[in-house]
């Protein structure tokens, strides 16, 4: 992709780039805010930002992060509020890292400055909506209402309590009473009061137990999805100039092999043993039949960069051509012919190069046999090249 004339990897920019960047942003903020509420501040706007101010960004600056982090979490699963949420949030953190008044918080303004124009670039990459399921909204709702009864109920009963006097303080209690962390510091000074915070331990706790068994069912669900060999559509949601295999064979493995760390590939089989198996080795896979429109959709073949198709079966990788090329006229298509007459057939339903390696392999070993240049100084040649043009890249 090019930007006023300069070429950049779209791997540097692209939906996955969106995600790690806004990660990156996440953790700073949360480190540079730790950081900077017991430092000194020693930039050069110390003298333009008021104590208090510095001292209150500190953390604020920590609670902004972890709120990026769930707007990663968002990115990652597609969804348009997450970007909403990262573009509101991001401009906060860097006006943060200049407030904190430090030179630790340099690097935090950098990264939040450059991370918004890829994420306002990639705005079309995240459209999912939030749909929430009845039990997320009573997970939702249950635990504000509880925080909600203890903090109203606690004020109300101010005077019998010891130590609470305001809205803070009830609200405080509430909180370390349902998180059952209970500090001491405010007391029920009769028995109503004692009463009623029973009642708000129990409400609160139950509340968290809900909401935390919300929050843990869908990470449960993906480790399912991975273990049985298939990617949620958050996961297809973020597929960007990535390399597509269909099918798995004999001549597939090889592949693999050169792939992997090399570029983002997702495989396509209908085997759903074979597809587990290579998710378990961390393989992306897609359990489906490579020849099917729908499939091909779903792994994003209008943004991959390329279609490898190489298994023992030349009549089903042909039809799995021709269906990638109607899909996507303009990607390139690459395939291995099991048989040498099928090479042209291939060509025809739509592949730009078609390559026989049981015919190169058997002119290679008969030049070899017959005095001719030794068959593995050639493949260690092309190897030796290959990994030169690597290394050029």
């Amino acid at each position: 992709m090019a930007l006023g004339g300069v070429q950049i990897d779209r791997e540097w920019i692209g939906a996955r780039a969106s995600v790690t960047f806004t990660f990156l942003v996440a953790v700073l903020s949360v480190a540079t805010g730790i950081a900077n509420i017991s430092a000194a501040p020693s930039g050069p706007l110390v003298q333009y930002v008021p104590e208090l101010v510095q001292q209150t960004v500190g953390f604020t600056g920590a609670l902004t992060g972890f709120l990026m982090l769930g707007s990663a979490f968002g990115l990652r699963s597609g969804l348009r509020s997450a970007w909403v949420s990262t573009i509101v949030l991001l401009p906060v953190t860097a006006a943060q890292g200049l407030l904190q008044a430090s030179v630790y918080s340099y690097p935090l303004v950098a990264l939040s400055a450059i991370s918004l124009p890829i994420i306002l670039l990639n705005h079309g990459r995240f459209t999912r909506e939030l749909d929430l399921t009845a039990t997320q909204l009573a997970a939702i709702v249950s635990l504000v209402g509880a925080q909600l009864y203890g903090t109203a109920g606690t004020y109300a009963l101010r005077e019998e309590f010891n130590g609470v006097q305001s809205l803070t303080d009830a609200y405080w209690y509430t909180i370390v009473t349902g998180s059952t962390v209970g500090y001491g510091d405010i007391t029920p000074a009769s028995d109503r009061a004692s009463l009623f915070a029973i009642s708000v331990l129990l409400v609160n706790v139950a509340a968290f137990a809900v909401a935390l068994g919300v929050l843990l069912t869908p990470a449960i669900e993906a480790r399912l999805s991975k273990a049985l060999g298939k990617m949620n559509e958050s996961q297809l949601d973020l597929l960007d100039d990535h390399i597509l295999v269909l099918g798995y064979g004999e001549l597939t493995e090889p592949i693999l092999e050169e792939l992997d760390e090399k570029t983002q590939f997702l495989i396509v089989t209908p085997e759903s043993e074979r597809a587990r198996t290579l998710s378990e080795r961390g393989y992306s896979v897609l359990t489906g039949d490579p020849s099917d429109e729908e499939m091909l959709e779903k792994a994003k073949i209008s943004l991959a960069r390329a279609v490898v198709v190489a298994t023992n079966e030349d009549a089903q990788d042909a039809l799995a051509i021709l269906t990638a090329r109607q899909l996507n006229p303009e990607i390139r298509i690459v395939a291995a012919a099991t048989h040498r007459e099928n090479v042209n057939k291939m060509k025809r339903a739509g592949a730009d190069t078609v390559i026989s390696p049981t015919t190169i392999g058997g002119h290679l070993l008969v030049e070899s046999a017959l005095g001719g240049e030794d068959s593995e100084a050639i493949a260690d040649r092309i190897l030796g090249e290959d990994d030169e043009r690597n290394r050029q890249r």
